[in-house]
C-alpha cells in the first residue's frame, strides 16, 4: 500500500528547508560577491591609471637638460624614458598592450596671444597598441585649451603645458559587464616649471615612440 503524505502534513514539513534556501540564495550571493570584487578591482585600476597620468605629466614638465642660465633642451630620448617609466609604474597592467599614452605639448598659438587666446598642440607623442587618438586634437591643431568642458587647460605666455591622456582597456577579473565601463580614460596636466627650448625635440629617436 502506497504511503501518501496528507497535504496539510506536507505544508507543515520543514525537512531540507535550509538546503532549499541555500540553493535559492547561492546564485544571488555569488552574483553580489563577484560584482563587488569586479567593482573593487575596477576602482583600483582606475586609480592607478589616474596616478600614471599625473606622474607622466609631472615628469614631462620637469624633463630636459641644461643649466640654470640656459633654456632646457628636450630630446626624443627624454620622451622615450618618460614613457618607459610609465610602463614600469603600471606594472602588471600591461599598459602599452591594452592601452595608450598620449603626451601633448600645449603652447600659445601666438606670442603675444590673441583675444580670445588660442593655443596649439606644438608636439604630440604616443605609445601603446590601442587604437585611440587624442580626444582634444592632433599635433599642429589650434584650440581654446585642452580638457573637458569647464576644466580646460591653458598654456602660459612664452611657456608650455604638458597634457597627458591615458587610455586603457579594462581587463576584468570575471566579466567586463560587471564593471562600470570597458575603458578607462584619465587626463592630467602640468605647467613646465623651468625655461625650456620650445622648438622641436632635439634628435630623431621617434622609432621607439609611435607617432600620433
Amino acid at each position: 500500500m502506497t504511503n501518501r503524505m496528507h497535504p496539510t502534513r506536507l505544508l507543515r514539513n520543514r525537512r531540507a528547508v535550509a538546503l532549499i534556501e541555500f540553493a535559492l540564495g547561492l546564485p544571488i550571493f555569488l552574483m553580489l560577491t563577484l560584482t563587488g570584487a569586479e567593482l573593487t578591482n575596477y576602482i583600483i585600476v582606475k586609480m592607478r591609471i589616474s596616478q600614471i597620468a599625473l606622474q607622466v605629466a609631472d615628469n614631462a614638465a620637469r624633463m630636459g637638460t641644461g643649466s640654470l642660465l640656459s633654456a632646457k633642451i628636450v630630446s626624443e630620448t627624454d620622451v622615450n624614458d618618460l614613457l618607459t617609466g610609465a610602463e614600469l609604474q603600471a606594472g602588471g597592467l600591461d599598459l602599452y598592450k591594452h592601452g595608450r599614452v598620449i603626451l601633448s605639448d600645449l603652447q600659445p598659438a601666438t606670442v603675444p596671444n590673441t583675444t580670445p587666446p588660442k593655443y596649439k598642440i606644438a608636439k604630440q607623442r604616443c605609445r601603446g597598441s590601442a587604437a585611440h587618438a587624442s580626444t582634444y586634437g592632433a599635433q599642429g591643431s589650434i584650440n581654446s585649451g585642452m580638457g573637458p568642458p569647464g576644466h580646460l587647460t591653458f598654456a602660459p605666455e612664452n611657456g608650455a603645458t604638458m597634457f597627458v591622456e591615458v587610455y586603457y582597456r579594462y581587463q576584468p577579473l570575471v566579466q567586463s559587464s560587471l564593471a562600470p565601463s570597458e575603458t578607462i580614460i584619465e587626463t592630467a596636466s602640468m605647467m613646465v616649471r623651468d625655461r625650456r627650448d620650445l622648438s622641436d625635440y632635439s634628435n630623431t629617436e621617434r622609432a621607439v615612440i609611435s607617432s600620433c
